[in-house]
């Protein structure tokens, strides 16, 4: 009886989510099929194609499916990352250059949260803009959106973050290549710039590989780093998060000291750096984990009005130019200093 009752609730389950996922997944794969023959950043496409069609998240049967592709999709995408990063990539650049990325990484978060309020921004926004300019663009927004306290702005925020990360990628791998050759730099410091201060990863191996071979593999490298320090992050977040909403929230409701998904995401790092995970699982989960992100800006996307999101303003725009300039000079004076 037990059974018949589990297979009919997951048959209900389904056929609510299904026709808003597949609305979202369809919606990733017209961003992806742009970018793949006409170059454009495949999750923008994603979010510009899911707000155009805002209205499907306000009524009808395809709600659920696009709450559940722009919260469980997405922890599924962060989760699956964690295959692509290894201890090894940290040991093949050295001990000066790991340090130097990770200190202009906590630099730049601290310095948008001291900035932020120049801007007219709260510790929510310049936590999310200064986490996605720090470490992974799209992918960190929308992880740190994920643990950040909710409002009614929340979905807004994130969506222009994305946005504004996104651009400024695009801009910073045309612009880049070009600073790293006035500076002189060699092509393994100039894939240490390019990978420690782009936003997002496809926008990193496309500036980086515009300047040599060379340079596109450290600056890979380097961009997975500052990837793996996404779950350390969200975690000292989380914790500081919990204890200053102690006094408004009971104990059974305060989130959980470690989300599962980047509990999730540490565990596949560590099983990836011992090398217990199968080459052929790692290619599969790096594909999945794309499709799942894509997905999930599509949901997001769906669940936002360009209306709201234009209510964020010119202050906004300026506070996430002003982080990304900020860690680029770090990295400039950074690799100076390391030679």
């Amino acid at each position: 009886m037990m059974h018949i009752q589990f297979l009919s609730r997951s048959q209900e389950v389904f056929q609510s989510i299904f026709p808003g996922f597949l609305v979202a997944s369809l919606i990733a794969l017209a961003g992806q099929f742009i970018s793949d023959h006409y170059g454009a950043p495949a999750m923008l496409m994603a979010l510009l194609f899911g707000i155009a069609l805002n209205f499907l998240s306000e009524e009808g049967h395809c709600v659920a499916g696009i709450n559940f592709s722009a919260r469980i999709i997405l922890r599924l995408g962060v989760v699956l990352l964690g295959m692509r990063i290894s201890f090894d990539m940290a040991a093949q650049l050295g001990s000066g250059v790991v340090i130097l990325v990770v200190a202009s990484l906590c630099l730049t978060i601290g310095f948008g949260l001291l900035v932020a309020r120049v801007f007219g921004h709260g510790p929510r926004f310049a936590f999310l803009s200064a986490g996605s300019v720090a470490i992974c663009g799209a992918s960190a927004a929308m992880a740190i959106s994920a643990i950040l306290p909710h409002d009614e702005r929340s979905e807004e925020r994130l969506v222009f973050t994305v946005v504004g990360v996104t651009l400024l990628s695009t801009l910073a791998m045309i612009i880049y290549p070009i600073i790293t050759t006035l500076l002189g730099f060699d092509d393994e410091m100039a894939g240490v710039f390019l990978g420690a201060t782009i936003h997002d990863v496809a926008q990193v191996v496309g500036a980086g590989f515009t300047v040599s071979e060379q340079s596109g593999e450290v600056a890979t490298v380097v961009k997975l780093i500052r990837v793996a320090m996404l779950a350390p992050v969200v975690l000292v977040a989380t914790i500081i998060i919990r204890n200053l909403d102690v006094d408004s929230r009971s104990i059974d409701s305060a989130p959980p000291i470690i989300p599962g998904f980047i509990l999730a995401f540490a565990i596949l790092m560590a099983l990836n750096s011992f090398h217990l995970l199968p080459t052929a699982l790692i290619e599969i989960s790096a594909s999945a984990s794309r499709w799942a992100l894509l997905t999930a800006i599509a949901g997001v996307g769906l669940k936002t009005s360009l209306r709201d999101v234009l209510k964020v303003g010119g202050p906004a725009i300026a506070l996430l130019v002003v982080e990304t300039a900020f860690i680029a000079l770090i990295m400039m004076c950074g690799i100076r200093l390391i030679g």
